[in-house]
């Protein structure tokens, strides 16, 4: 397992290079090629009259697909991606495996170094559009940050690890070698999705580098019972069990088979589109379509990134990697800020978030938001995130 740069290592580590992709043409002129030639299967069966099941009961509706996939071979734009990509700053270094990553120094004097991760089926394009807001804020009295976002090993333009190995526990120590060799000794950390596990792993691991942590992920201890638990709480249980036993398959299927499943990922843009615009459209804050909540080009982004870089299967390892794997025993005492967004598609309740977090200093339960809230609800996900973090920073001075 990687150590902490700042623990005297051994051997100079290895340097942070810039680093800039630019999708060929060939490759681009190949992605549309692949979805004007693309089979499509029947429409999804309809049973009973409104207000009966949702149109995406069955997964995602054909009609909806087909829109989306014309739009995205005739009018979407990756090239506008690549230039926020680089804009954004662009970086990589190995830590076993080549990392990549984006950094965003801020001006301010006093900025706290920060790490975003993200989960699946998500990326750094979660970031893009917040990482200046936080690194330099309008307002002079909001906090300022040095964002880190980086891409987790077999995702995006980081490696895919030839061999297993990397879990959360792994990523998150590669996470503090990789803030160390930007002279970020100590640091706060932020994840939703895996990007929650491994911030819960970096504050409960490596409370000498970690400050404190914001998560949107508070996985409770095993054992918890419901005794005590208001009735919101009652509520929150039995959705979280009904999303594990009836809605959770695909997990399943990367835990268990992410080779079979990746060939179809891999070689079909539009079985990778509606992979992945299922768990946009089920796990975010609407009705019916994502796009309610979440403009179609950052979707699109997103999909595009796991294209180019053929990294449906290698993201779906992650799974098989750290399915479960969160260690019952592992308590978190840096101070930690906690969110639960209303349709995330897990939500624990306090009593049972602080059997792992001792130091819950920020407890926010919005009312709107899902499992993607900076792409849903940006501002409110800035400003929470500041005020969790300001939070954390009080009681790690004080």
């Amino acid at each position: 397992m990687p150590r902490p740069t700042s623990d005297s290592p051994a051997h100079p580590a290895p340097p942070v290079h810039p680093y800039a992709f630019h999708a060929s043409d060939a490759e681009l002129d190949d992605l549309r090629a692949r979805l004007a030639a693309a089979r499509l299967p029947e429409a999804e069966t309809v049973r009973g009259a409104p207000p009966g099941p949702r149109r995406w009961d069955q997964g995602v509706p054909l009609a909806d697909l087909t829109e989306l996939v014309e739009y995205w071979r005739t009018g979407y734009d990756w090239r506008a991606c690549e230039d926020r990509l680089h804009r954004a700053g662009q970086f990589r270094t190995v830590i076993d495996v080549g990392i990549h990553f984006l950094h965003r120094r801020s001006a301010r004097a006093d900025a706290t170094p920060l790490v975003l991760t993200h989960g699946w089926p998500g990326s750094v394009i979660e970031f893009l559009h917040v990482m200046d807001e936080l690194a330099d804020p309008e307002d002079p009295r909001a906090p300022a940050f040095h964002v880190v976002a980086p891409s987790l090993p077999g995702f995006g333009f980081s490696d895919k690890p030839a061999a297993t190995g990397w879990g959360t526990e792994r990523i998150a120590a590669a996470w503090v070698e990789l803030m160390g060799r930007l002279g970020y000794s100590t640091f706060l950390a932020h994840g939703g999705d895996w990007g929650g596990n491994i911030t819960t792993v970096l504050g409960g691991r490596f409370p000498g580098h970690v400050l404190g942590v914001h998560s949107l992920f508070a996985e409770a201890p095993p054992g918890m019972t419901t005794d005590g638990l208001t009735g919101t709480e009652r509520a929150w249980t039995e959705e979280t069990r009904h999303f594990w036993r009836h809605r959770a398959a695909y997990a399943k299927q990367q835990a268990t088979r992410p080779q079979t499943i990746g060939y179809a990922l891999t070689d079909s843009p539009v079985a990778l589109l509606a992979w992945i615009l299922d768990k946009f459209a089920e796990w975010s804050d609407t009705e019916d379509s994502p796009f309610e909540t979440i403009p179609r080009d950052r979707v699109l982004d997103n999909v595009t990134l796991y294209w180019l870089t053929r990294s449906g299967a290698s993201s779906a390892r992650i799974y098989h990697e750290s399915h479960n794997s969160l260690d019952p025993a592992l308590r978190v005492d840096v101070p930690s800020a906690i969110t639960m967004y209303p349709r995330d598609i897990e939500k624990t309740p306090r009593p049972w978030a602080r059997e792992r977090y001792r130091d819950i200093v920020h407890w926010r339960s919005p009312e709107a938001g899902g499992h993607f809230p900076s792409l849903e609800v940006p501002e409110f996900f800035v400003t929470d995130l500041r005020e969790g973090l300001a939070a954390v920073l009080d009681a790690a001075r004080g």
